[in-house]
Formats: C-alpha cells, structure tokens, sequence
C-alpha cells in the first residue's frame, strides 16, 4: 500500500513521533511495518519498566557512560556522547534493528537533555544517529552483524572524533610563521593544541588574547598560554580594533558550525571578524568535523 508523504494511513498509531517522521520520509508505510514499530516500542516500553540495573553493569546508563568519558581531558563533551552512544548500542538487548534505533533515540534524546544549552552535544548526538545509524543495506542483514557493523561504525566514529584536535593542530602549522602576532578570543581547547604544537615546533611568536567578558574565559586562556611559554598579552574587549594593527592573524574556535559554514562562538567573535575584514587580517576558525550542525 503506498501513500502520499503527506499522508497517515492510522490517525493515532502507538507509535513513537520519530517513526512517524522516518515514515513519512521515506513516503512508503505497510501495515507490517506499523506493526512492527508498534511492537518495538511496545518492548522499549516494557524494558523502561524494569528495575534499573545496579551500577557497574554493562546497562548502567548512558549518562553514567557519558560522565565517563568526560572525565578524560582529552574527551570534549561531543566525543564523549559519541562514546557513550556506542557503548549503547553495545550492551543493548535489543532483538530487532528497529527496537535498536528506538533505544539509540531515547538515549540521544536523553544526552540532548542532560545540557540543552550545548550546540555541539547536540550536534555531535545528531550526526552519530545520522553516520552509524543511516545505512539502508543493514535492514537486509542479520540482525546480530547489523549490530556488530553499528558498534564498528561507532567505535571508528569516536576515534576519529578524538583525534580531531591533533589534526586540526598538525593543519595549522603551515599558517604560523616565526614573528607573527596572533589575536584568539575566549577558550578554545582547539586553538590550544594549535598553539602548544607550534611552541613545541620551536616557532616563535606571541599571541594576544582578549579578556573574554562576561566569563573570562580569556584569561583561563590567557593563563594556559603562559604556561606553555608562549609571551602572553591580555586585551580589554573592547580594544580590539585598536589593537589590530599589530596582528598577523586571528584564531578563534566555535561551538557549532552550521550548514552555510557560519559559527555559533562566544559574545564578541562577530565583532572581531568584522574588524579583521576591515584590516584585511585573516582569521580562522578551528572546529572539529562533529561540531556540525544539521537541521
């Protein structure tokens, strides 16, 4: 039976809002399928009615499994979602693909909750549902190598993520040149790797940092980028424009990217490329590839 994208064939099915929605994506709904979801998110059902499992245990929880990983400072909360969902899909005793997909949604729905005001957490949750998840061909596979080819998938997923910073750092060299001024605004754990990379390189150069009101992250930043043994000035806010004609280039990280490649950052990065437009001074965003932000 075939019916129109617009179209509901079962006006109050018991099924979940996100089955409708694939639903009506893919244009095409049987009554085997509808009977399928109903049952599977009958069981997640009946699973969510049982005795939570006790701390430890493979099922202790997405959100445990995601404190975790955050707990590792290399780890940004992204990537420990997408370790976290991974391990989801490992200790899931789901019987069925779609009884998978359902249990993955919850706890993507649940990681988006835990902190609604992070953009990358979010996006990082959506493309992991979109990257492992998405692959038509694994419906025509046994059910136990679709899951063994999901974990694969999010374990590769979550190496890649990891490794992001080193890469964007080991990209970014070629843009350092030995006496230049670099201006960064607020604290980018990115634009801190690229920074301690090229110290470790021997590249000298000094970096401006802006004071980053109202938190401060510039001088939390600030302070790192003393450590490292990198000369160090704070600015005021406010005395960027008067300060540019000193710099050579500005590095600035974000918290999402979304699809017409602008970036969500903190309070004052708009200001500041509109000065570096204006001065002709090229300024560059380090953000990881899971940052991405799909509507």
């Amino acid at each position: 039976m075939e019916l129109g994208a617009a179209q509901n064939p079962n006006p109050d099915p018991p099924i979940s809002a996100y089955y409708q929605t694939r639903a009506d994506h893919h244009a095409v709904v049987s009554s085997d399928w509808l009977a399928h979801a109903a049952a599977a998110a009958s069981s997640i059902s009946d699973a969510e009615a049982a005795p939570p499992p006790s701390p430890g245990s493979n099922g202790g929880g997405v959100i445990e499994e995601f404190n975790f990983w955050r707990r590792k400072p290399e780890a940004a909360e992204a990537v420990a979602a997408i370790m976290a969902l991974t391990a989801v899909i490992r200790s899931s005793r789901a019987t069925t693909m779609m009884e998978l997909e359902i249990e993955l949604k919850k706890a993507s729905d649940k990681l988006k909750s835990w902190d609604a005001t992070s953009i990358s957490l979010g996006a990082a949750c959506d493309l992991f549902m979109r990257f492992v998840t998405r692959t038509s061909h694994l419906e025509h596979e046994k059910f136990d190598a679709a899951k063994s080819r999901l974990i694969e998938r999010g374990e590769k997923f979550g190496e890649i993520s990891l490794k992001a910073r080193k890469t964007i750092a080991m990209l970014s060299q070629d843009f350092i040149s030995d006496g230049c001024t670099m201006l960064v605004h607020g604290y980018s754990r990115v634009v801190l790797e690229i920074l301690k990379l090229a110290a470790s390189n021997r590249k000298l150069f000094r970096v401006l940092c802006t004071e980053g009101r109202p938190d401060r992250t510039g001088l939390r930043m600030s302070n790192e980028i003393a450590a490292l043994g990198i000369p160090v000035k704070v600015l005021i806010d406010s005395a960027v424009a008067y300060s540019m004609d000193e710099v050579d280039m500005i590095f600035v990280g974000a918290d999402g990217v979304v699809e017409s490649g602008g970036i969500i950052n903190m309070m004052g990065t708009y200001q500041i490329a509109l000065v570096a437009h204006s001065m002709n001074k090229p300024l560059y965003v380090a953000a990881e590839s899971y940052k991405i932000h799909l509507s």
